[in-house]
């Protein structure tokens, strides 16, 4: 099995915030249970060429090259399949898609949808807090574009006030 480091640039990725930090004790446990799963993961029979881990305590990724075999529809249903029993055995949610990661004084934060607005009018959030592109489509997106100032994020659209 490949290491996210050692895989090519073009390799498609699934990135999922987890709901909290996996703690010390966990993230071992965490990562080999991703990595068996990258390593037995197919498609239509074939071997994927993907690799699997966790970023930060709180990310998980999942990347496959594509150029030997294409990660098929029903081969990505399995990575859902495995991803839902991983955070059942984990107590954690991976898909929730309205909480969103920003790094601050050295850390992962998250914040849900409707907070964003008030953490930057408070000025707590800033143009310049970087913010966890989770919607990157493959490893170069994610090494060249994972984290970037809000500014330059789509999470800038969310700063609106919700309408009453």
């Amino acid at each position: 099995m490949q290491m996210l480091e050692n895989i090519a640039d073009t390799a498609r990725v699934w990135i999922y915030q987890s709901s909290r930090p996996f703690t010390d004790d966990e993230l071992p446990q965490a990562k080999t249970a991703l990595q068996v799963f990258a390593r037995q993961w197919t498609s239509h029979n074939r071997q994927l060429e993907a690799a699997a881990d966790v970023l930060h305590h709180r990310f998980v990724i999942l990347m496959v090259d594509e150029s030997r075999a294409d990660a098929s529809g029903c081969s990505i249903d399995a990575s859902v399949r495995f991803l839902q029993q991983f955070q059942e055995a984990f107590g954690i949610d991976l898909f929730n898609r309205l909480n969103f990661a920003y790094w601050q004084d050295g850390q992962v934060q998250t914040a849900g949808q409707h907070d964003l607005a008030v953490l930057y009018q408070s000025g707590k959030i800033n143009d310049d807090t970087l913010f966890f592109d989770n919607l990157v489509k493959t490893k170069g997106d994610w090494a060249q574009s994972w984290l970037k100032p809000l500014s330059q994020s789509w999470h800038r659209r969310l700063l609106r006030l919700p309408v009453y």
